[in-house]
């Protein structure tokens, strides 16, 4: 759980700091977000072999490494100073930490009893929960007080007490020296996702599909997803077993991962910038109003843990991706005066939708799958989120920036000396004269402020909208059974 925080934690201090990063390393602000989406893609491709590496190294053995990794790493990317070094930095922070979420989740699956799970993936929730709580506030503190930096040296502690607590407690799992990694298999995958990550970071920059660069990584991805499948479904022994993607709560559950990966990293990512940039919140300001959501997402967790025995967990799902799109169209509505009151109490209710919709989406993934692919399930399940945040950033990033350029040229363009509202007014003479260059300058700066908000709302809108497609999916969800237990093995009546 220590482990898992740690990914989670970094995550959401590293949103709340991005403005401050974006200085420091000469980046723009599409640019500075490489910081996000550079790991989260680097840990999404590193994901699926995690269920081989851990059979054939042992899973203590990789979970300490990748502990130490990890925090190694952490300490490097906050010595960065450079968007380069950055950028290699927390690529390899993000494959060390691609293991991190799912043997947590393996270990903990193996160690309770079905009956017992959701009562555990609360307990584990709540744990985990405590980084949207603590993340955005210990940054802003951190970033205000120190630097930035100590987002990424904050690690260093909890890497030494969670690595410690490993040698002293997980017992040791067998090692396969025998088996055989499947670097066909593994390398197009990397090759798909990489490409793909690569076209949607720097497609805005390059104009996208007028430039060579952006077709042949579109061309790459897609050859490389599709020699993914056919290698999975063709090879005698693929390192992601097709026998997983043929039971239909999980390849469901799967998919509804990619859509809430993609709203719940998209959303934070565009709270903190909106509050620092528009709302001129104070940096430890910034943060204080975005941990309510924590809160939030602990409580919806601990209410489905305990209403999803006499619930229909859809129900619950449905429950909370309703309001989750209820309080993203609310947020669209949102104007730089808005309260820190107001923020707060709407992030909180968001919190608890997402919880309800989290936690008993985890369940149903795995009520279903045989114990035996429950490895290479949860690699796939934390690589849906991985995927999912990294293109939900990508998108949702380019889609602000280009909305805020258009919006910028239309508003300016009704803007003319002639203007009925820049005629006859003192204070508009004098301030707002756009035949001066101080008052271009004002003017010009308004009309930014004003495309920007624009631009927030749109973003916002059309994460409302995205919520509306795993809400069909839900129909395609089975309720499962009470499991009977077979020779070790467990089974579904």
């Amino acid at each position: 759980m220590t482990a898992t925080l740690m990914q989670v934690l970094d995550s959401n201090m590293a949103n709340v700091a991005l403005p401050y990063m974006q200085g420091a390393l000469s980046a723009s602000s599409v640019e500075v977000t490489w910081v996000l989406t550079s790991y989260v893609m680097a840990a999404a491709i590193m994901t699926a072999p995690v269920g081989w590496l851990a059979v054939r190294y042992g899973r203590k053995n990789l979970f300490i490494a990748c502990l130490a990794g990890f925090t190694g790493f952490s300490m490097l990317a906050g010595g960065a100073h450079s968007l380069e070094q950055m950028v290699i930095f927390r690529v390899l922070q993000g494959v060390c930490g691609a293991a991190l979420v799912p043997l947590s989740q393996a270990t903990m699956l193996d160690i309770y009893s079905f009956e017992q799970r959701a009562h555990a993936m609360a307990i584990f929730g709540i744990g985990v929960m405590l980084g949207p709580i603590l993340g955005p506030t210990l940054g802003g503190y951190l970033t205000e007080i120190y630097n930035w930096r100590y987002v990424f040296y904050v690690n260093f502690p909890l890497g030494i007490l969670a690595i410690i607590g490993l040698l002293l407690f997980m017992p040791r799992t067998p090692v396969r020296a025998d088996l055989r990694f499947d670097w066909t298999g593994f390398s197009v995958l990397a090759l798909g996702i990489g490409s793909l990550q690569l076209m949607l970071d720097r497609g805005s920059g390059e104009d996208w599909f007028t430039s060579r660069e952006i077709i042949i990584e579109a061309i790459l991805a897609g050859l490389g997803l599709y020699l993914f499948t056919v290698h999975m479904l063709t090879a005698e022994k693929p390192f992601v077993a097709p026998a997983v993607f043929k039971d239909r709560n999980f390849i469901t559950c799967v998919v509804l991962m990619l859509f809430g990966g993609s709203i719940l990293m998209s959303s934070s990512a565009l709270l903190a910038p909106f509050l620092q940039k528009l709302a001129g919140y104070p940096i430890a300001t910034a943060g204080l109003t975005m941990a309510p959501r924590g809160f939030g997402v602990m409580a919806g967790m601990i209410f489905a843990s305990r209403a999803g025995g006499r619930l229909d967990q859809r129900k619950i799902m449905g429950f909370g991706l309703v309001g989750i799109a209820l309080s993203m169209l609310e947020m669209s509505s949102w104007s730089p005066d808005i309260s820190a009151r107001h923020v707060m109490v709407a992030v909180l209710a968001q919190g608890v939708c997402i919880g309800c919709f989290f936690n008993p989406m985890t369940v149903m993934a795995f009520t279903t799958l045989p114990s035996s692919l429950r490895g290479d399930g949860t690699a796939l399940h934390a690589l849906a989120r991985n995927i999912g945040a990294a293109v939900g950033i990508s998108i949702t990033t380019f889609t602000l920036a280009h909305d805020i350029q258009v919006l910028h040229e239309e508003i300016g363009g009704v803007i003319t000396p002639f203007h009925r509202a820049l005629i006859d007014n003192v204070f508009v003479t004098k301030w707002l004269n756009p035949a001066t260059g101080s008052g271009a300058q004002f003017l010009d700066n308004m009309v930014q402020h004003q495309a920007q908000i624009i631009a927030y709302s749109n973003d916002y809108r059309m994460l409302a909208f995205s919520a509306v497609p795993p809400m069909l999916l839900l129909f395609l969800l089975r309720r499962a059974a009470q499991p009977r237990v077979v020779g070790g093995e467990e089974h579904r009546k």
